[in-house]
């Protein structure tokens, strides 16, 4: 798949780089996994003097002698000795950096915890050494999101404080997908573009796989994805066993509800039969994966919460694939299809929403954006954009067949919760219907 996008990204890359000539960057890229990280980074570093390192779970000294092939292959100069661990290693090359400028990328460096913990605080111990003499581009790259935390993010671990830039990728904006689209699909239907949305979440492999494989309308992403070989059914639980260790039944049963639409706490407790606030707060902070919303307008203090998946491939997966991992294990395809094609009207009327919802947030102009719903859930309202500077909000109803949306019914809701929250005081207001053709 050809290269799309990532403008901001790149210029902050370049801008690092060329600080970097004379002072030294340490930059932190994190992402969840197959979001395109290591393919920016290489992009943005090609043809420019670099050295790239992937750490595998291997003992090391074969890591290490992998390293000084990677370094005599680039740079052509010669290694004194056996090299058997990184410190030393890392040491070499930052003293070569107070003499040459080069970009040092460290891909999946969460592993050295498999490998040697104690890299990390060698590594602390030789960037002070060196930092203020160095000329290195230093980029570390990690996909385990709580790892990568734990290195940088946790005031006792020796390299909290060391890194000059976090940059995080997220999946492609919306306005991209429709780029990806149409470059590769011209004919595409607003169906078609709602379930690229929905099935990868803008995550760049899994879009790649559908672009590569001719897999761009609806039917086609759908016989691709659900089928023996296809990565889509493993990567899920491939890519958070690695996050949740031990635990992670509880986790995907968590999950699994939230998914389906048990998405208050006391329906997760019940469907997990225990008390899940501890697992939820790791959810939201220590692994990115879910998010904790509250109705716009409400206190600080409410209980009205509900929880989703911040993850659109997360939440098709536990959706459809979890949940029916019996009926993959006797390799009924067709029939998980059939259940899929049955659910998607309902399933994707919700991620029809979230598009919206970031289709609003990438064009700008707003202050904020959120949902309403009361507690008894007879009055909700899908989107409310506010400019608190203009004084103007819009009021949205979403559904996938527009002659289902009620403009009057929409109204009505709105002066109910006005009545409600005393909010939107000498606001001009705008009643929006959005559906699918309005992609």
């Amino acid at each position: 798949m050809k290269f799309f996008d990532r403008k901001a990204e790149i210029e902050r890359l370049n801008e690092i780089e060329d600080n970097s000539k004379k002072n030294a960057n340490f930059t932190v890229v994190t992402g969840r996994r197959r979001i395109g990280k290591t393919q920016l980074i290489l992009h943005v570093t090609k043809g420019k003097p670099s050295l790239y390192f992937f750490v595998t779970r291997k003992a090391e000294p074969f890591l290490c002698q992998d390293f000084l092939d990677e370094i005599t292959k680039i740079f052509d100069i010669p290694i004194l000795g056996e090299v058997a661990n990184f410190s030393k290693l890392f040491n070499y090359l930052m003293q070569l950096s107070c003499d040459k400028h080069f970009t040092l990328i460290i891909d999946e460096f969460q592993e050295f915890f498999n490998i040697n913990p104690s890299v990390y605080s060698e590594m602390q111990r030789i960037w002070d050494l060196y930092k203020n003499k160095s000329k290195i581009n230093l980029i570390v790259c990690g996909s385990v999101y709580s790892l990568m935390h734990k290195i940088f993010k946790d005031y006792k671990a020796p390299l909290f404080g060391r890194a000059t830039t976090f940059l995080q990728i997220r999946p492609f904006k919306v306005s991209v997908l429709k780029e990806i689209l149409k470059y590769y699909n011209p004919k595409y239907e607003y169906e078609d573009l709602l379930a690229l949305y929905t099935f990868t979440g803008g995550v760049a492999k899994y879009i790649q796989l559908l672009a590569d494989n001719n897999s761009l309308n609806f039917e086609k992403m759908l016989d691709y994805i659900v089928r023996e070989d296809s990565p889509f059914i493993t990567d899920g639980k491939n890519i958070l066993i690695d996050e949740f260790g031990k635990d992670y039944t509880i986790y995907f049963t968590i999950l699994s509800a939230i998914a389906r639409g048990d998405n208050t706490r006391s329906n997760i407790e019940n469907i997990v039969g225990k008390e899940v606030s501890g697992y939820l707060t790791r959810l939201e902070h220590d692994y990115g994966l879910i998010i904790k919303t509250t109705p716009l307008f409400s206190k600080s203090e409410t209980k009205n919460v509900r929880y989703s998946i911040d993850d659109n491939f997360f939440t098709f997966w536990f959706r459809f694939i979890y949940k029916y991992s019996h009926i993959i294990e006797i390799s009924q395809y067709d029939e998980l299809k059939r259940i899929i094609k049955r659910d998607y009207q309902t399933f994707s009327g919700k991620i029809l929403e979230r598009y919206f919802k970031d289709k609003y947030i990438e064009k700008g102009n707003i202050t904020n954006i959120g949902s309403y719903w009361d507690r008894t859930g007879d009055n909700e309202i899908d989107i409310i954009t506010i400019n608190e500077l203009d004084k103007n909000a819009k009021i949205i109803e979403v559904k996938r067949n527009d002659k289902y949306i009620s403009i009057g019914k929409l109204k009505q809701k709105t002066e109910n919760m006005i009545k409600k929250t005393n909010c939107l005081k000498n606001y001009k207001i705008d009643y929006i219907g959005l559906s699918l053709n309005d992609l």
